[in-house]
């Protein structure tokens, strides 16, 4: 009997060895297609006098590798969807699922967690930390994260690279330009390698060549696959985007592809 065991226990060792040996791509597959799932999403703020309803039962789903515009005028909920969909905030009902993960029963810390592991923020007033060299503020997301300093060091390295500042790594927000600045702050969102960027208002300081050099970014990054959703009032940005959502009065009124592909056919 003894014998047997051993036997059996051996058997499972080799199982479990060769689960572990096993090509990983089939697990890959299992990922979930839409990084955002919005399901009758409402958002209601009581201000002690009456209640404010910013969001009415917003539906919505983006897939991985999409990149979309939400416009909308003031007043329409496209602030308040941004925080949600950031992870700022959770709805007042329905449901949000980022990256298959339902954020609904999550306390602050578990938020905060996912927020730096899963969304890449990207301000439009940059929010960089002032007297602090650009390496250092990509590098932020990733100390929070505990990642080892040179692990850090190479990632923010590769970060800005790729949106073409490495040659001002060690210069301080002061001593570089607005679109300088938010090219950085692109950079900083990409140093975890998160499931969404998430952009409020990107363009919104800059002048237009910066705001061209901005956008050649993200139409780039949208070619690598990566996700991105710019909240954004212009029309003009918008039309850089595949796909265009518009709120009105905490709803969404329209859900356009065709402003891209016709844009893409006239060009």
């Amino acid at each position: 009997m003894a014998l047997a065991g051993r036997s059996g226990s051996t058997a499972v060792v080799r199982r479990r060895r060769a689960r572990a040996a096993a090509p990983s791509a089939p697990r890959l597959a299992l990922r979930p297609r839409r990084v955002i799932d919005l399901r009758a999403v409402t958002k209601t703020f009581d201000t002690g006098v009456l209640a404010v309803r910013a969001l009415r039962g917003v539906s919505l789903e983006i897939e991985r590798g999409d990149f979309v515009a939400i416009m909308g005028s003031s007043g329409s909920g496209k602030t308040t969807l941004m925080n949600i969909l950031g992870c700022l905030d959770v709805p007042s009902t329905g449901e949000y699922l980022i990256d298959g993960v339902d954020v609904r029963s999550m306390d602050e810390d578990d938020l905060s967690d996912l927020r730096n592991r899963k969304i890449g923020f990207v301000f439009q007033s940059f929010n960089l930390v002032a007297r602090t060299s650009a390496a250092a503020n990509v590098e932020l997301p990733l100390a929070y994260a505990r990642v080892p300093r040179e692990e850090r060091h190479r990632r923010a390295a590769a970060a800005l690279i790729e949106v073409g500042m490495r040659n001002r790594a060690h210069h301080v927000p002061s001593e570089l330009s607005g679109g300088q600045q938010q090219r950085v702050a692109i950079a900083r969102a990409l140093v975890t390698n998160p499931t969404l960027i998430l952009a409020d208002e990107p363009t919104g300081n800059l002048d237009t060549h910066s705001t061209g050099e901005v956008l050649a970014i993200f139409e780039r990054l949208h070619a690598e696959g990566r996700t991105i959703v710019i909240i954004t009032h212009e029309p003009d940005v918008a039309a850089h985007a595949r796909r265009v959502i518009r709120l009105a009065d905490g709803l969404v009124v329209g859900d356009d592809e065709r402003w891209v592909m016709e844009r893409r056919g006239t060009g």
